[in-house]
């Protein structure tokens, strides 16, 4: 046989291979892990919800780049998916029923306690109902007490530090501030924000007897367009301090207002380091605004900054710049337990984020963490930081482009934040 026909022989044989090769049915891709971000995303909060989706779509995008979710049938990805609340209870109630009918197994929310104390009821009803289509929630900042005490849920799990948590560190810090002798309390009127202020007047009374209330009110959550009566009050009562848990808009505003009328009263608040209070504030900001965390761009240590970093590099637009470290935390945690539970049902997940600990290397040293089984709240360090400007000692990050950044004050271990909590949790069979 010739050289000739041996050669057309085997581009024959080529040929025939190739066309079978084409004729197979690609392999099927794995099914994507969904995931539900229940949030506001319009309306006056609209820009609280799209920071959360920033930083959990990114937490997405990180577990899926190395591989996704490993399980005994293989690899899957995740898929973040958004459904928008407009920060109405109602409405997020109807997201969640179109989650569940979508046969989605997580859900997340933070963004109102009020809000995630309705979920929580609605799920534990749900599941109960229909444990077939049983779904968790987790919650990274809708932070009232309540919601790992009395209203406790086998379905819910809490990845913030709740204001408990977050008052006494703040108070801790207050309390060593001995030019502070008035103290104005301000916040949002419902849950989360009558809580602070009850809290924060126990808790001052405590470590600062001679520190005076000079007034107390709170004010409608998300309708304050115009915050000056409210800071020409707080100016007229000559507080040297305001304690707030505002957030949003509404905390951008009255910081704002407060501005305007010239008042020099330091603001220790629960969420003063991002979404706009240090540009509104500008140069009366420096070291008179507190902000209380589990982290912040410029803690320090080689880990940290790579991960702030690699967020700035993923949204290098200035106004996307607000990281919540939780929320990638959250993400991992869940991540681990799926894998852990080698299922992605609801209950057996839930069983292996009880006690669970973050491992810090997963984040590149983040921080430590650990979920507590009794009452599926976090614990995890708080970091107390003030405003200073960029350049400064322990400043080398500016927040939001503003040329303002924060500065570690006091950072308080995992031991020192754990509180004891009233949970009578109902378990499932």
């Amino acid at each position: 046989m010739s050289f000739t026909v041996l050669g057309r022989l085997a581009l024959l044989s080529l040929m025939l291979s190739l066309s079978v090769a084409q004729a197979q049915p690609a392999p099927a891709q794995a099914q994507p892990i969904r995931l539900a971000l229940i949030e506001g995303l319009s309306g006056p909060f609209g820009n609280a919800g799209d920071a959360v989706w920033r930083n959990l779509l990114w937490a997405v995008e990180r577990v899926n780049q190395r591989g996704g979710v490993k399980l005994p049938e293989g690899a899957r990805p995740l898929a973040l998916q958004r459904f928008d609340s407009k920060g109405n209870t109602e409405e997020a109630l109807s997201m969640l029923r179109s989650t569940i009918d979508q046969r989605i197994g997580f859900v997340f929310q933070g963004n109102s306690s009020a809000t995630a104390a309705a979920l929580i009821d609605a799920l534990e009803k749900h599941n109960q109902r229909e444990p077939s289509r049983r779904a968790l929630f987790l919650n990274y900042s809708a932070v009232d007490p309540s919601l790992t005490n009395e209203r406790c849920s086998f379905w819910h799990f809490r990845f913030d530090a709740h204001a408990d948590m977050r008052l006494a560190a703040l108070t801790d810090v207050l309390r060593d501030d001995a030019a502070v002798k008035r103290v104005y309390l301000i916040g949002q009127d419902y849950s989360f924000g009558q809580h602070v202020g009850r809290k924060a007047r126990e808790l001052i009374s405590a470590k600062r007897p001679d520190i005076q209330i000079v007034g107390d009110e709170l004010h409608p959550l998300g309708r304050v367009k115009d915050f000056m009566p409210y800071a020409a009050k707080i100016k007229a009562s000559g507080a040297q301090a305001v304690v707030t848990g505002n957030w949003g808009n509404d905390l951008t505003l009255m910081v704002r207002a407060l501005k305007e009328v010239g008042s020099d009263a330091r603001l220790y608040t629960f969420y003063g380091n991002g979404l706009g209070v240090p540009a509104a504030i500008g140069e009366a900001g420096i070291g008179a605004v507190m902000a209380v965390a589990e982290w912040h761009p410029n803690l320090g240590g080689a880990a940290s900054d790579a991960f702030y970093a690699a967020f700035r590099q993923r949204f290098p637009d200035p106004k996307d710049d607000y990281v919540h470290a939780r929320m990638h935390v959250m993400v991992e945690m869940l991540v681990a337990a799926i894998e852990r539970a080698r299922s992605t049902e609801a209950q057996p997940v839930a069983l292996a984020l009880e006690g669970a600990r973050f491992d810090p290397a997963t984040l590149g040293g983040l921080h430590e963490a650990t979920m507590r089984a009794a009452d599926h709240q976090l614990i995890q360090p708080l970091v107390v930081s003030v405003m200073q400007r960029v350049g400064s000692p322990g400043v080398s990050q500016d927040v939001e482009g503003s040329g303002f950044g924060f500065r570690t004050v006091r950072r308080v271990d995992s031991a020192a934040v754990t509180m004891p909590h009233q949970c009578r949790m109902q378990r499932p069979d």
